[in-house]
C-alpha cells in the first residue's frame, strides 16, 4: 500500500510524498527544505521525482534534493526541467520499482504546453490543471488545449484521488457558486470547505466524481452554468465557448 505524505510549501502549495516502506517518489518538490525535513525523520530514501511542468514552485527544489539523494528525475520533454533524466511527452507508462506500482502519463497542456498528469493506483497528480473546485490559468496554452486536458482527466474513474499541488479550493468554490449557484452538492462542499479551512484542514485530495458534481470546468453542458456563461457573452453556445467565458470570468473574478 501507497501511503501518502502532504508537505506544505510556500503560502499554498502542496508537494506530495509518496511512501512504500522505507521508499519515497515526491512530486513536484518546488521546495527541498520541507522534503528533507520529512525524508531524515521518516528515514526514508528519494527514488524517483515526477514533475508535472516547468515552473519554479513546482521544480525549485531539485538540485538541492540531488545533491542529497541521487533520483532518477521524470518530467516533461518539452520544457526546462532541473536534472531531467527521464523525459516524458504524455502516453507512456512509467514504472516506480520502489513503489512497486505503475503510473500513466497524461498530456494535459493548458497551463503550460508540456504539461503532464500521473495517473496510477488510483491516484491522480495533475499539478496545475485539475484544482478542487477550478482549474489552472492559460499562462502558455489555449482554451481548447486546456478543457481537452480537463475532458481527459474527468474520463478517468471516478473514485480516482485528486492530487492537486495548490490549496485554492476555498476561492474556487465562491467562483464556483457565481456560475451555477443552483447546484446543492455545491453549496454543501462549499460549506463544508469553509469548515475545514477556518480549522485549518487541508481540502485535498478530492475526487473525479466530487469534481464532476461540483466544478464549474468540468460541468460546462450542465444548464445553470450555460446560462451564468452566456449571462456574460452571447457565444457561449457549445461547451468549449462556455469553458472560455467561465475561464476569463474567473481570472478577474
Amino acid at each position: 500500500m501507497i501511503d501518502i505524505i502532504r508537505i506544505p510549501a510556500f503560502k499554498d502549495n502542496y508537494i506530495w510524498l509518496l511512501r512504500k516502506g522505507a521508499a519515497a517518489v515526491v512530486v513536484d518538490p518546488g521546495d527541498a527544505g520541507p522534503v528533507l525535513d520529512v525524508l531524515a525523520r521518516e528515514r526514508l530514501t528519494l527514488s524517483s521525482i515526477l514533475i508535472t511542468h516547468h515552473h519554479a514552485d513546482h521544480q525549485g527544489g531539485v538540485g538541492a534534493l540531488l545533491a542529497e539523494h541521487p533520483a532518477e528525475v521524470f518530467g516533461p520533454a518539452s520544457e526546462s526541467i532541473t536534472a531531467l533524466t527521464r523525459p516524458l511527452r504524455g502516453g507512456e507508462t512509467i514504472s516506480l520499482g520502489a513503489l512497486a506500482t505503475a503510473f500513466r502519463v497524461i498530456p494535459v497542456p493548458g497551463h503550460t504546453l508540456g504539461h503532464l498528469a500521473y495517473y496510477g493506483a488510483g491516484l491522480l497528480f495533475c499539478g496545475d490543471t485539475l484544482f478542487a473546485g477550478g482549474c489552472g490559468r492559460l499562462f502558455e496554452g489555449s482554451p481548447a488545449q486546456m478543457y481537452a486536458s480537463l475532458c481527459a482527466l474527468a474520463a478517468l474513474p471516478e473514485q480516482t484521488a485528486v492530487y492537486c499541488a495548490h490549496e485554492y479550493t476555498e476561492a474556487n468554490l465562491r467562483f464556483a457558486l457565481a456560475a451555477e449557484p443552483g447546484n446543492g452538492e455545491l453549496r454543501a462542499r462549499a460549506e463544508a470547505v469553509a469548515v475545514q479551512r477556518a480549522s485549518g484542514l487541508a481540502t485535498v485530495p478530492s475526487t473525479i466524481a466530487l469534481e464532476k458534481a461540483t466544478n464549474p470546468f468540468l460541468r460546462c453542458s450542465a444548464p445553470e452554468v450555460i446560462a451564468s456563461a452566456r449571462r456574460r457573452s452571447t457565444q457561449a453556445r457549445d461547451p468549449l465557448a462556455v469553458f472560455t467565458v467561465l475561464r476569463e470570468w474567473k481570472n478577474g473574478f
